[in-house]
């Protein structure tokens, strides 16, 4: 399983969001900034388990709070629905500030 790293900050839900269903324009730059740093893979066949670990620089990041954000650059650059995500496993890093990333890899679920 080859694990793809983007050296960037994970954007929380609360930053991405306005209200109940409005990206902020923050959500939208940090959503280019993924789709161009994004490599090019070629997908396994699906049902997929992804792993993601993320670097945070704050103690009181939560884990779950940049997943939705980032699985839907990947679904979106690599094209495919991901309803096609069966397991997730989420580790967690913390980093100085200014050192953030996310590291994800896509493999079929056995």
């Amino acid at each position: 399983m080859e694990i793809t790293r983007i050296d960037i900050r994970p954007l929380s839900v609360n930053a991405g969001y306005k209200g109940r269903r409005f990206k902020t324009t923050e959500h939208k730059q940090w959503a280019r900034s993924v789709m161009f740093l994004l490599p090019k893979i070629i997908l396994p066949p699906p049902p997929y388990e992804i792993y993601f670990k993320f670097g945070f620089s704050s103690n009181s990041s939560d884990y779950d709070n940049a997943i939705k954000h980032t699985q839907d650059c990947i679904a979106t650059r690599y094209r495919f629905n991901d309803k096609l995500i069966r397991r997730a496993v989420i580790d967690i890093d913390i980093v100085p500030k200014g050192k953030e990333y996310i590291e994800f890899s896509l493999k079929t679920k056995t």
